[in-house]
């Protein structure tokens, strides 16, 4: 038999998890078929076959995490299938151990004693067997002990409770970075709002956040840069690549618009869209899923006007757009109704001063207040 094994998948990902087998054992595959799709943090990648031959057996179920190197299936050997194109390493696999010897003695827990009946109540009711303390006389568990311990576990828990959720591999990676963050970051958040009064009806709130981000780096470039904590290095970045917060069926996904400072108001929105569809689609490449070098959450295109947003390093900053409404505010003959958009801007107090922060959000709305 020849085994392929889960390929390298690029960008230092260690393991990905089997989402759908596109075979089955005895099918005849071609080379470059896709036999599996398997998600990682961000993306469903498909794995194409390496070579053309029969399936012997898949080595894992959907919902299996499977790290890099490990078996993914098994192909007939030479004798039995087409060998066709191999691409990449199959290694043969090892031998397995010798049989032990027969009258080698057990090891392990003792043997459990208990009658048929005994041991389909203890399934039945949730008891370990391995826990419980036997009262028969020859050391065997009866009826009794089980309902016992059944009665026993049932007062230490308050409540029965359903079985969780698994986690996708998205929701997984946001809460490794969440707990990262908790863990690194020193938070802190200025709020302030953005008078659009004078926005045309048909503006484009993405891209006006968009440029209001770059003038806000004009303005203050520290709140453009990576930090490193162990080393306490600040590395202020050349570019604006700006992290898009996008909410899909997965969860949260945070393309990276590269070169923001660069591009042109249509580059800008052809640019954007493509990011946003392709985080939905779940066909970006790794790559265009990191190493942001400041990112924006417009949350109030669902609802919120303020929020203490999550700054997930190396980044030092994020800012968060809210709902923008019509609000009564002061103005120099008295209250007057205006167009608003509030801002909320997260920044890490290790790398950023007040004071900085104030001159980046005071950028940002500046440019806002623009009316073209």
């Amino acid at each position: 038999m020849k085994i392929f094994a889960l390929p390298d998948l690029g960008e230092g990902l260690q393991d990905a998890e089997l989402v759908a087998w596109h075979v089955a054992a005895g099918d005849h595959v071609v080379a470059d078929q896709p036999l599996a799709s398997v998600e990682t943090e961000k993306a469903v990648v498909e794995i194409p076959s390496p070579r053309s031959g029969h399936i012997a057996r898949l080595c894992a179920e959907p919902g299996d995490r499977v790290k890099v190197g490990a078996p993914l299936v098994e192909f007939e050997d030479a004798a039995h299938a087409d060998e066709g194109a191999v691409v990449g390493e199959l290694p043969e696999p090892q031998s397995p151990e010798p049989a032990k010897d027969a009258g080698a003695a057990p090891r392990g827990p003792s043997p459990i004693k208990a009658a048929p009946a005994v041991r389909a109540l203890a399934k039945r009711l949730g008891v370990d067997l391995q826990r419980v303390a036997p009262t028969g006389a020859d050391g065997s568990i009866s009826t009794a002990d089980v309902e016992a311990a059944s009665r026993t576990a049932a007062d230490q828990v308050p409540a029965p409770q359903a079985a969780g959720e698994r986690l996708t591999a998205t929701r997984r990676a946001m809460a490794g970075n969440m707990a990262r963050a908790h863990a690194e970051v020193v938070p802190a958040t200025v709020c302030d709002d953005a008078d659009v009064d004078a926005w045309p009806a048909d503006a484009d709130v993405l891209l006006r956040l968009i440029r209001a981000i770059v003038a806000g780096v004009a303005a203050e470039p520290a709140l453009n840069a990576w930090y490193d904590g162990r080393t306490e290095t600040l590395q202020r970045r050349p570019d604006v690549d700006l992290g898009i917060a996008v909410e899909t069926e997965a969860g949260l996904i945070v393309p990276v618009l590269r070169g923001a400072n660069r591009l042109t108001a249509g580059a800008l929105v052809a640019e954007s869209a493509r990011l946003k569809d392709g985080a939905r689609n779940r066909t970006l490449p790794p790559s265009e899923l990191r190493g942001p070098s400041i990112t924006l959450s417009n949350f109030g295109m669902i609802g919120g006007r303020y929020a203490q947003l999550v700054v997930v390093p190396p980044q030092v900053a994020i800012l968060g757009a809210g709902r923008l409404a019509r609000r009564v505010v002061a103005g120099a003959q008295g209250p007057i109704v205006r167009r608003t958009l509030p801002l909320s801007l997260t920044f890490d107090h290790r790398a950023v001063t007040g004071a900085e922060a104030a001159r980046f959000l005071g950028g940002v709305i500046a440019d806002l207040q623009r009316p073209d």
